[in-house]
């Protein structure tokens, strides 16, 4: 058992003892509830934050889904999620532990929407139930994790759908057709762009947050008191729950980008840049970052910005029109979009073809279609498609995790491969400059190479830093889970 911190009482102290010697790893081993195309699936939702809610208002309109269980470990956000379903009617099983979920022959399928830390390992578990899953992104916590999720899907024969609801996209699939089709020449380069307002969490003394059972809120990260005012969502700036905005929002972005350049599989390497800047606050992820992921063939750059266009501002800078979204470079032009499909542009930036799309509204409608099907090769965001992009978000903050800091002149030199990478390197500077940050004085984290092994998921070099740092990179792939939580 993890020790609890000093500021604990020692009420707190017995109570988070107690409950972690209760826990045991699920042994749930039940067959399908579903499976016939003339039934609904019977879903439960685990998490009912911002995109909880989302699911809950779109899961009752789905033909073949019917809503019949909610979990949340806040007791208020429960019950406010299940009067939304009692009004139209609905009489939902609730719980505050989601192994009770998983334990009920009535639930078929779960919509797993909580802390990124609970993704993978709740997946896994849920697959062992019996149930079809859809998890949202990034679909695991370390890029070990996501594996036994892809493992697990397949050993138990489970429908799994990452939550990348892009790929539903209708226009997206059109562009992604006619792209292939070779109409814009050789592909040169992919560049992702994230600019998303982010102001500073502040920060308060360690405590433990009351109203809820908050060793499960853990569940298999570290049992830390909080340090920041908000327990909801800002878990994400923190690395034992979260993954930064590279894998919050990034992700979203970069999966569709990789789909659409057909960079398939696992990179060969992948090194980052960054820092967190002009906030003074308890989060631990960057807010300005710069991740090269180096598939054959096609260099993608992601970049991730929390900061304005100027401090006080509330505007963003935009790429090629966009800020949010992607572009795919190619000899003769480039597509460049995201948020309901794209536009093709010449390389003078006229526009030569649109693909109008929806933003992947049908995305939940293709979960429950496959599942009714029972054919997972149905699904636009397979669980193995989840997991690549999840694992190349992973790569990125590993690198700047064993990063130091770096002069500019470094760090161009570092992100060369990239057509792009100059630029985008002088234009983080400028972005940082006119938020009153000087990178001479704060320099960019800069972190090495990440080289894997062929074919696999496995770290075998860390160029440029010492042999330690390897030990550092492997055991962060892993990733590690409190004493029952495990998989």
């Amino acid at each position: 058992m993890n020790t609890p911190p000093l500021s604990l009482s020692r009420r707190q102290f017995l109570r988070h003892s107690a409950a972690a010697a209760a826990l045991a790893v699920p042994t749930i081993h039940r067959a399908a509830a579903a499976g016939s195309a003339n039934e609904d699936v019977r879903v439960a939702i685990i998490g009912l934050g911002n995109k909880g809610n989302n699911h809950l208002k779109v899961f009752r309109t789905v033909a073949g889904a019917r809503l019949v269980a909610l979990c949340d470990v806040d007791p208020q956000r429960l019950a406010a999620a299940a009067v939304k379903l009692k009004e139209g009617g609905a009489a939902p099983f609730t719980a505050t532990d989601p192994r009770k979920i998983l334990e009920r022959p009535d639930v078929d399928a779960v919509v797993i929407a909580t802390p990124n830390h609970w993704h993978a390992l709740l997946g896994v578990w849920a697959c062992r139930a019996g149930k079809d899953v859809y998890v949202e992104k990034p679909v695991s916590h370390s890029i070990w994790e996501g594996a036994q999720l892809v493992a697990a899907g397949r050993k138990h024969g489970r429908v799994v759908q990452a939550g990348t609801q892009y790929r539903s996209d209708e226009g997206l699939q059109a562009a992604a057709a006619w792209l292939r089709e070779g109409h814009l020449g050789a592909l040169q380069w992919a560049h992702v762009l994230w600019y998303e307002l982010r102001e500073g969490i502040g920060r308060t003394a360690p405590h433990v947050p009351d109203g809820l059972d908050y060793d499960l809120y853990c569940g298999p990260a570290p049992f830390e008191p909080l340090t920041r005012p908000k327990l909801h969502y800002d878990w994400h700036w923190f690395w034992s729950t979260g993954d930064g905005d590279l894998g919050n929002s990034g992700i979203h972005a970069f999966d569709a980008c990789r789909w659409l350049a057909g960079a398939t599989g696992m990179p060969r390497r992948a090194r980052c840049l960054g820092g967190r800047f002009g906030v003074d606050d308890a989060a631990q992820t960057p807010n300005t970052q710069l991740t090269l992921i180096d598939y054959p063939g096609v260099p993608i750059l992601i970049e991730n910005r929390n900061l304005p266009s100027r401090k006080g501002m509330k505007a963003m800078d935009t790429f090629r029109g966009l800020r949010e979204g992607f572009v795919v470079q190619y000899e003769g032009g480039y597509f460049a979009g995201l948020r309901g499909g794209g536009n093709v542009y010449d390389n003078q930036g006229a526009k030569l073809r649109s693909f109008p799309g929806d933003s992947g509204s049908q995305h939940q409608a293709n979960f429950i279609q496959a599942v009714k099907s029972r054919r997972p090769d149905r699904l636009h965001a397979p669980i193995v498609e989840g997991h690549v992009s999840t694992a190349g978000c992973h790569l990125g903050n590993i690198s700047w995790r064993l990063g130091k800091p770096a002069p500019v002149a470094e760090c161009l030199e570092a992100m060369s491969l990239h057509p792009r990478a100059a630029e985008t390197v002088a234009l983080l500077e400028r972005n940082l400059a006119a938020n009153d940050v000087d990178v001479k004085q704060r320099p960019f984290v800069l972190g090495p190479w990440l080289e894997l092994a062929t074919g696999a998921e496995e770290i075998r070099a860390v160029t440029g830093a010492d042999r330690p740092a390897l030990a550092t990179a492997q055991r962060l792939v892993r990733g590690s889970h409190r004493a029952g939580y495990g998989f």
